[in-house]
């Protein structure tokens, strides 16, 4: 797969299944997150790779972040939380480890280099065969959930990537006029 064919065809896939990424994939995949552009070389993100029973552990830590926002929250609520982490073989949280007060280099700039790591993370996955979802959501600014992944202060969590096998229909991408979207100035 050529590169344009790769950057216009990737979509996110919802529905995923066993196998996860092998470990092969898994290394490619990582080699491409770490192409993100990145000022002064910080690599200013780091990941945490969840599968087997760590997903059940991310589901907890979801299930206790709906706990402490509402204690009387319903067991159908704490079981959804948990339950979301299953939904994928594997998940990857992208985390921009931000060095702070940084004249050059604002933490803004260090967030959105994680986010073009996760990026680079979905497009490696696509062009594997693999199918891949980015999710943030609510837990993803939690002090529970960011406490129990043992972020500093500073450090935003930019996604969770669900990773694995393709499992029902892929969709038809949407091709948008890109016009609508770029203002020139001449």
């Amino acid at each position: 797969m050529d590169a344009l064919t790769l950057l216009h065809e990737r979509s996110s896939m919802g529905k995923l299944t066993e196998p996860a990424p092998s470990a092969d994939q898994l290394s490619a995949i990582y080699q491409a997150a770490l192409r993100a552009p990145d000022h002064k070389e910080l690599r200013p993100w780091r990941f945490i790779e969840f599968s087997g029973e760590g997903r059940e552990r991310l589901g907890e830590l979801f299930a206790e972040a709906e706990f402490q926002e509402d204690p009387h929250a319903s067991d159908d609520t704490l079981n959804s939380a948990r339950k979301k982490p299953l939904r994928a073989p594997m998940i990857i949280a992208v985390i921009a480890k931000v060095t702070p007060d940084l004249p050059k280099v604002p933490k803004i700039e260090q967030v959105i280099s994680a986010g073009c790591a996760a990026h680079g993370i979905l497009l490696a996955a696509h062009a594997l065969g693999l199918g891949a979802m980015w999710r943030s959501g609510k837990y993803a600014f939690d002090p529970v959930v960011r406490k129990g992944l043992g972020l500093d202060e500073d450090d935003e969590v930019v996604a969770f990537i669900y990773l694995g096998s393709l499992a029902g229909r892929h969709k038809p991408v949407a091709t948008h006029n890109s016009a609508d979207f770029v203002e020139r100035w001449d």
